[in-house]
């Protein structure tokens, strides 16, 4: 009678009245959205001036954002990433996984091995040569805040631990919510490739294409605009002092940078203009092969057995300790606060900031997946990456720090590597081939951020005209080169800064954007039919217990109109027009 009592108090859409998967437009004309465009390019050469004429304003002003948003809000970064973990988690367990990220019968449009190697180049590809080997190692040395290793095998655990866990499944899952609810929305529902086209079941059409939705796409922007240029930051910071190390320039100094900052910003505007197919896919299979050779010789040429002991040792503890550090907030103090500016809270703001451009990246190339295997495909084989990328570089600089080498007094996260691949033969070689990695995975994941933009700035277009995406390519040069100046010697503290304050207005967008997901989800015709169906055979059966007692069979057949227990199915009257459809 469970069935009988939930048929009372609810009413259900009749499939036949609830809107089909629309045909999606195979050409969008560019628009130039004035408002959109006009703001954010206004607002981001106005920051590029500001640096250029007072940079020491600008820092001032952007350390005091920095600690008013890590002390106030950095409880909000954390609850958010966590909460996001297990949402596509059980997005992906629950009957929504079947759905597909397209209309019915559609096909993925890149392979498997592609569509990983794009979704990893463009997610996170130029932090893990940058951090590869120097997280691990600084939180070896210096214990983060609530772990008190009382061994040196603790710490060993603990540092393997926390480096995954801004590695590993909280990072993805902030990209899938994004990935998940604009491939939905794009090529299932039809709409716009817009971040601000998936609020239409929450804020409506007007709203959601009047003022509404371009503030949401402003936000977006600027997360991308600024996420974007601290990968450009932290990329020339390390092909910079990889030169310095290979003997090619001597001291390092602000014009360096900027001319690599130049040379980058050239290449990934040249990969963008050629297009998704021609351009980032071939950037991100040979990308894919260089690193895979690069993690072989790391491997096989430094502590192979201790990596190997590492890599169980590493999973084991992360889940073991995952709520503890998900739980570390500014509360324990100020060491703890200055940790989590540094570490955690930086990189959720980090990821948060590359989202809009991540996230519908890695939505256009899923095309054809069902929920189930881009959650599957985004969540749990990038994180299984990031374990043995992790394990092998992080454990062979542990090893080579317990082996007397020294690493940790290198004084800076982007010659880590190189000290650790100088402990190794041909450093020359592998320390170039370092600079190469880098270079590429910056293009192509800048590439894919000024494609983005352009396509935020134009209504949602496929391809965006090559002048918005190549002015949106040059304004991330310009404010990565002064995001660097601003930082002065500690160059990364700069570029933190600003990475954080940007991301928190996309945070409270990104929430918002899983609760319209799930209002969107509610309402897939696949859903709508399968709930139908379920409260049919509820009925069919009461009617039956209630006709025939224990006496009957239930059968699937045709009957005349208005005779079918579906007829008993409360579903709401439908609108004038409605039944013309549905007929």
């Amino acid at each position: 009678m469970a069935g009988l009592q939930r048929l009372r108090g609810e009413t259900i859409s009749h499939p036949a009245l609830e809107p089909t998967v629309e045909e999606l437009r195979d050409e969008q004309p560019g628009r130039l959205d004035k408002v959109v465009f006009g703001f954010t390019a206004v607002v981001s050469v106005a920051f590029v001036l500001w640096g250029v004429l007072s940079p020491t304003t600008l820092g001032g002003a952007s350390k005091t954002g920095l600690t008013w948003v890590v002390a106030n809000t950095g409880w909000l970064f954390g609850l958010a990433a966590t909460g996001f973990v297990f949402f596509v988690l059980w997005l992906a367990a629950s009957r929504y996984g079947a759905i597909p990220l397209a209309r019915d019968g559609e096909s993925p449009e890149f392979s498997t091995i592609s569509w990983v190697a794009m979704m990893f180049s463009a997610g996170m590809g130029i932090g893990l040569m940058f951090y590869g080997a120097a997280e691990p190692l600084s939180h070896f040395v210096t214990t983060p805040p609530g772990q008190p290793s009382t061994s040196e095998a603790d710490a060993v655990r603990d540092a393997m631990a926390t480096t995954l866990f801004h590695w590993g499944l909280h990072p993805w899952a902030i990209y899938a919510i994004a990935g998940v609810a604009i491939a939905y929305s794009v090529f299932r529902k039809g709409r716009p490739l817009t971040i601000s086209a998936v609020f239409e079941p929450l804020l409506g059409k007007r709203q959601t294409y009047g003022p509404g939705g371009k503030v949401i796409d402003i936000f977006a922007i600027f997360a991308t605009l600024f996420g974007s240029a601290t990968s450009l930051g932290l990329g020339v910071l390390q092909i910079a002092h990889g030169a310095q190390i290979v003997g090619w320039i001597g001291e390092v100094g602000n014009a360096f940078l900027i001319l690599l900052i130049c040379g980058l910003t050239i290449c990934f505007i040249v990969s963008a203009v050629s297009g998704i197919a021609k351009g980032i896919q071939w950037l991100s299979n040979i990308n894919m092969g260089l690193a895979v050779a690069l993690a072989l010789f790391v491997f096989v040429g430094g502590p192979t057995l201790f990596i190997l002991n590492l890599l169980p040792t590493t999973l084991g503890t992360y889940f073991q300790q995952i709520m503890l550090m998900s739980s570390t907030t500014a509360a324990l103090g100020p060491d703890a606060e200055e940790w989590l500016a540094s570490w955690t809270i930086f990189y959720w703001a980090w990821w948060v900031s590359w989202t809009p451009f991540v996230g519908m990246f890695i939505a256009r190339i899923s095309k054809g997946r069902t929920i189930r295997q881009f959650v599957s495909g985004v969540l749990l084989l990038p994180s299984m990456v990031s374990l043995v990328w992790f394990c092998i570089f992080g454990g062979a600089a542990i090893n080579a720090e317990q082996q007397g080498a020294a690493l940790s007094e290198v004084g800076d996260a982007e010659s880590t590597l190189f000290a650790l691949l100088h402990t190794m033969p041909w450093e020359g070689l592998t320390s170039v081939l370092v600079m190469i990695l880098v270079g590429i995975f910056f293009v192509s994941g800048a590439d894919s951020a000024s494609i983005v933009m352009g396509t935020l700035s134009e209504n949602g277009t496929m391809e965006p005209r090559r002048l918005t995406v190549v002015f949106w390519g040059v304004v991330t040069g310009a404010v990565a080169a002064i995001m660097l100046v601003v930082g002065g010697k500690d160059a990364l503290s700069g570029l933190q800064s600003v990475t954080i304050i940007a991301g928190l207005p996309f945070l409270v967008v990104l929430i918002a954007m899983a609760a319209a997901l799930m209002r969107d989800l509610r309402h897939d015709p696949r859903i709508v039919r399968g709930r139908y169906a379920e409260m049919a055979i509820d009925q069919a059966v009461v009617q039956g217990v209630s006709a025939h007692g224990d006496d009957f069979a239930l059968a699937v057949g045709r009957t005349a109109p208005g005779q079918g227990v579906g007829a008993l199915v409360p579903t709401p009257e439908p609108e004038e027009g409605d039944e013309e459809e549905a007929r």
